[in-house]
């Protein structure tokens, strides 16, 4: 058993016990009250799932295990020579609950390594797609290819004990998240130079080795894929993705099922597919505006006129946040740092000076602030990754950090299948009409 493994082994027991106490002494009673209006609303707000790695404030944003992005950039490791968190380190905090040091997060990105061999028929499967399929159709047929390795899927055959169910779905999350990058590199290769691929690179981190075979040799492109992978790699459980993913395990489908149901719906334009949405937008705003840098007076202009024909505005709004997201903040930091005068980074920050205003003007919306779509693409787009159809790839690979490490805990203290209860239209207007 390697030693991350046996560390997670160790803390089954006494957490499953702890739930089990809490859940004597406080089962019947009640979180809150949910309105009519969020039965109809997609359960928005409504508390009603358990997500142990993260939790999104309104105010404060994401925070994973209790710290705040800038805390991980302080406190996690980083790769020799860097500044940015390897997510190797996050992925450990997430699963484990305590901050890993630097032999630890070498433990992890050895582990993965060595797990990193993706069967030849995986490539074939995508290969077998027309080169114009989008990005994430090709990505979750690779994931749904991998799953012929599914080591849950054998153990459930053979037959083997409920409590030892989350085993098998270590070995599947670990050997997922080792492959998704060679996976994702695959198919941008495939794609956008004439399946001209690049081998991997053993002695490179996760995410620089996944830079590596995009074909991105920039150091400071592999220090924006640790931060990016970093900060994409969880939102607590209610987002589309990370629910789809904790819904379709709940069912006991492996791993390999469930991360590609998530990826389903982080293809979604309201989800995940938004970061193409907001560098398309930019790119149309510009153009339309004669090329080069529009001002101020300019964008504000554009943002009136895309609002008053019923669209939105890109990157802007939340469900739950009421400021500016963090992982925004983050990568207008590292902007700031390596590409201050870089014209699209520009170019979003007068967005960022104009947008907000307008949204509250409007006395429609509750986030007016930009979220972490509004400036990933322009990060990509400065050093090379201009294929903004790509771009939900990569958030898909950084967000299987956080849904594994939430998989693998629903096996370890036995989570239920989820079955919530629904009622009609006309069952409601019976009862509160009287």
């Amino acid at each position: 058993m390697d030693r991350i493994k046996e560390q997670f082994a160790s803390m089954i027991e006494p957490a499953s016990l702890e739930i089990k106490e809490f859940l004597k002494e406080y089962g019947d009673e009640k979180v809150g009250d949910v309105k009519i209006s969020q039965v109809y609303g997609g359960m928005r707000g409504v508390t009603a799932l358990i997500c142990e790695t993260s939790k999104l404030d309104p105010e404060e944003g994401i925070r994973f295990r209790g710290y705040s992005i800038p805390e991980l950039q302080e406190k996690l490791p980083s790769y020799p020579g860097g500044q940015e968190p390897l997510p190797e380190g996050l992925f450990y905090l997430m699963l484990t609950g305590e901050l890993p040091d630097d032999d630890t997060v070498r433990r992890v990105s050895n582990n993965w390594a060595r797990r990193s061999i993706v069967p030849p028929h995986v490539f074939k499967v995508i290969d077998a797609l027309p080169e114009t399929a989008h990005p994430m159709t090709q990505f979750v047929a690779g994931i749904m290819a991998l799953r012929t390795e599914s080591e849950f899927a054998k153990a459930y055959r053979k037959g083997i004990a409920k409590k030892e169910y989350w085993d098998p779905t270590y070995e599947d999350a670990m050997n997922l998240i080792a492959r998704l990058p060679r996976v994702a590199a695959y198919i941008y290769r495939r794609m956008y130079h004439n399946g001209d691929h690049i081998e991997p690179d053993s002695k490179l981190d996760w995410a620089g080795n996944l830079a590596h075979m995009l074909g991105f040799e920039n150091e400071e492109f592999k220090e924006l894929m640790r931060l990016y992978m970093t900060i994409h790699a969880d939102h607590e459980g209610g987002n589309v993705s990370a629910h789809a993913v904790k819904l379709v395990g709940s069912a006991l489908s492996d791993s390999y099922l469930s991360f590609s149901a998530g990826m389903n719906g982080l293809a979604g334009p309201l989800h995940g597919l938004a970061n193409q949405e907001v560098i398309r937008w930019l790119f149309a705003m510009r153009d339309e505006l004669g090329g080069g840098l529009p001002s101020k007076e300019q964008i504000s202009n554009y943002v009136k006129q895309t609002l008053s024909e019923g669209k939105v505005v890109p990157g802007f709004g939340h469900a739950v946040l009421r400021k500016t997201d963090p992982r925004y903040t983050a990568q207008r930091e590292f902007a700031q740092k390596h590409m201050p005068h870089d014209e699209l980074f520009v170019l979003v920050s007068r967005v960022y000076e104009v947008v907000p205003d307008i949204l509250k003007a409007t006395g429609k919306v509750k986030n007016p602030w930009p979220n972490v779509d509004a400036h990933s693409g322009a990060l990509l787009v400065h050093y090379g990754l201009t294929q903004y159809d790509f771009y939900t790839v990569l958030f898909g690979v950084s967000r299987a950090l956080g849904t594994m490490c939430g998989l693998i805990w629903d096996r370890a203290i036995g989570a239920p299948i989820e079955r919530p209860g629904s009622t009609t239209t006309e069952l409601l207007k019976k009862e509160f009409a009287k």
